[in-house]
């Protein structure tokens, strides 16, 4: 498959993938890819796509170019899926490569004096992250107190160093553990437990006043 052709699945939503794959745990599904099946790669694009563009965008703060980023997420991971070690874990491996892209591009922004860093509008998805704002089942008065902490949230995340933002961003709205959080920036235990820790009273002193 060429990276054009990767392109062009990576933009057809729905696109037909054998029932029995949906079934299949990520090793499983890469273990098929390996083996000849074309439409397990598919299955991967399906089950990350969403998932790593929230994660992008909520880094870079760049809709348009997270898209990019991850649809080059999704080409390395075609180049390079058979040197990925299947005693680990799927997830991990290409929340790593994402998180590498994004820090480039936060790199690179900031060699550059023209590029101004956007301000952050994030679109999270309330079955995607662990902190949840919203209920159907709410009163109105109720849902416009979440959406607003949801506000609040989102304004004092952006406010964060970029090294904290991310860590926080894994943790508390990614939901990943820490081990994989050490995995994905290639930092050890402690640092990603230290970056935490400070990105959370961080996160609560910039909040605070808000919440008063």
């Amino acid at each position: 498959m060429t990276d054009v052709a990767i392109k062009r699945a990576i933009s057809l939503p729905g696109a037909a993938v054998r029932e029995r794959l949906r079934t299949l745990d990520d090793s499983a599904v890469v273990t098929a890819f390996l083996g000849g099946e074309e439409r397990a790669f598919q299955e991967l694009v399906e089950r990350y796509q969403t998932r790593l563009l929230n994660f992008v965008y909520r880094t870079i703060g760049d809709r348009e170019k997270a898209e990019d980023l991850v649809q080059e997420v999704f080409i390395r991971v075609h180049r390079h899926l058979h040197r990925f070690d299947r005693s680990k874990k799927f997830s991990t491996w290409i929340y790593t490569i994402a998180s590498n892209l994004a820090k480039n591009e936060l790199r690179n922004r900031s060699r550059n004096p023209l590029v101004l860093f956007q301000t952050i509008k994030k679109n999270w998805q309330d079955e995607e992250r662990p902190l949840q704002f919203e209920d159907s089942n709410s009163r109105p008065d109720d849902m416009y107190r979440k959406r607003h902490l949801r506000e609040l949230v989102e304004e004092s995340v952006e406010r964060l160093p970029e090294h904290h933002k991310q860590v926080f961003i894994l943790r508390e709205l990614e939901g990943k553990s820490y081990e994989e959080i050490a995995e994905i920036t290639s930092c050890n235990l402690g640092t990603v437990k230290s970056r935490l820790n400070r990105a959370r009273n961080s996160f609560a002193e910039i909040i605070a006043p808000a919440l008063e």
